[in-house]
């Protein structure tokens, strides 16, 4: 089915939620998280129907198109609305006590229906190839994200990371503009498809003010994906945010980012002066990436925080394979890799909920004892940082071991070997936690409960994990 089609249809349903969120009395609103995780289900089926009417990819007039790239991010997207979804019911708790309202439950149900109006803008920014369309709906996404960063509006923290948030971002949206304005002015159109040629037909004077525009357009892309220098949004942002909202941001928000980036640098690839050089600052920024989400999560305290900064150092292991993309396998590696950052990633954060809720922080601290308290949550966590450390036999060993692949073959031999070191670093961080869950004594002994879906949400996690980790061949074979 047409991309188009299946994000009116998030809308749509997003539409009507809300109509029964006004209309129905009922005091819990967990059964909107629900229904919009069995309506966006409903979506993700109606992406395998076949294509009946194709869309325009090669015309001017196209702004949508619907190739691998687009397909497999689009249901990525829908996965990791899904899962956010699922976690909403889990913090309710929390939103209770930060949004006092005259009427129960006020305010709960609208919490779990703006992720779906993120998910839509979201879906149409990996699908568009026009910079008008990119710009409109990563507005659509972004401002509602302003609101659900904020959401809990008596928590100085949540307020603090939304004012953060909304000043950053506006700036990163100035960028944007202004890097499509000078690149229109100069190239006459505002299509990605239509940029080489029209690149092309431009004398070579003209070529150093477009590089000015796609310079602007690299900043605020990289503010969107979370590159260095333009993280320092991430650490305060996340950890002030309610959980399943950082979870949806450190997965979705940053892979909307990265396909716009890549639609973009693949149509200057054919420019042989902006390609060398557009891959040498690609190649720099993803070592300093590296070097600095790795590093900088050596010293936290904070859990979320340190979720934060390795978000930073994995946005660099995935701008390795943004400066090769050359290599054919570059796609189908930095796809692989999305696809297993948002398992290891989310269900992090699920067991980090779980845990936030029952200690009531958010620091590695909170994790003491976890293994006596509750050995589920604690194998589950395990899992999830052995992932993310690059452990064999899990998904995100492979997605490492691809992205360092592409690499090779592209040259970068000391972006591998910066990436080996930084492997290092993170095991380091991260055995930060399991020490503290195996290792240190709980500060109290009764066990924490664990609901059916969070239990749900862990064994789907930790399962997509352990088999892309051993068979990748069919995730493989969707990117190719």
């Amino acid at each position: 089915m047409n991309s188009l089609f299946l994000e009116i249809a998030v809308v749509l349903l997003g539409i009507i939620l809300l109509l029964v969120e006004a209309f129905c009395d009922r005091s819990n609103k967990n059964y909107l998280a629900y229904l919009g995780a069995a309506g966006l289900a409903g979506v993700l089926a109606l992406s395998f129907l076949p294509q009946n009417a194709p869309l325009p990819d090669s015309s001017e007039a196209a702004f949508i198109v619907s190739d691998i790239l687009s397909v497999f991010f689009v249901r990525f997207l829908l996965i990791a609305t899904i899962v956010t979804l699922l976690m909403i019911p889990g913090y309710r708790t929390v939103l209770e006590r930060y949004l006092p309202s005259e009427r129960v439950g006020g305010g709960i149900g609208e919490f779990a229906i703006l992720p779906l109006f993120v998910c839509a803008g979201l879906m149409w920014m990996v699908s568009t190839v026009d910079f008008i369309m990119i710009f409109v709906s990563l507005e659509l996404a972004t401002i509602t994200l302003y609101v659900l960063v904020t959401y809990l509006r008596q928590n100085t923290a949540s307020l603090e990371a939304g004012t953060k948030f909304l000043i950053l971002g506006a700036l990163s949206t100035g960028f944007i503009v202004y890097g499509i304005a000078w690149i229109f002015g100069v190239t006459g159109t505002t299509n990605i498809l239509a940029l080489p040629d029209a690149i092309s037909a431009l004398p070579e004077s003209s070529l150093y003010a477009l590089l000015f525009g796609i310079a602007m357009m690299l900043v605020a892309l990289s503010f969107k994906t979370g590159a260095f220098p333009f993280q320092f949004w991430i650490p305060d942002v996340y950890q002030g945010a309610p959980t399943p909202i950082t979870s949806y941001l450190s997965v979705a928000s940053k892979a909307a980012g990265f396909v716009v980036l890549i639609r973009f640098l693949l149509s200057l690839e054919t420019i042989p002066v902006l390609a060398n050089k557009l891959n040498a600052v690609l190649t720099l920024l993803a070592a300093l990436t590296l070097i600095f989400g790795n590093f900088a999560a050596i010293p936290q305290t904070n859990f979320k925080r340190l979720l934060g900064y390795s978000s930073v150092a994995h946005a660099g292991y995935l701008l390795m394979g943004i400066a090769s993309l050359a290599s054919l396998m570059a796609i189908p590696a930095i796809g692989f890799y999305f696809a297993a950052y948002l398992a290891m990633t989310t269900l992090s954060f699920v067991v980090l909920q779980a845990v936030s809720e029952a200690t009531g922080g958010d620091e590695i601290s909170r994790f003491n004892g976890l293994s006596k308290r509750s050995p589920f949550l604690a194998g589950a966590m395990l899992l999830s940082a052995a992932s993310l450390a690059g452990i064999p036999f899990t998904a995100g060993f492979i997605g490492k071991l691809l992205i360092f692949e592409v690499a090779l073959k592209q040259g970068h031999y000391g972006l591998v070997i910066l990436g080996c070191v930084t492997v290092a670093a993170g095991f380091y961080y991260y055995f930060k936690v399991i020490r503290a869950m195996y290792w240190q004594q709980p500060s109290e002994e009764t066990s924490i409960p664990v609901s059916a879906t969070t239990k749900l949400l862990i064994f789907v996690l930790g399962a997509g994990i352990l088999i892309f980790g051993i068979y990748p061949t069919p995730l493989l074979a969707a990117l190719r």
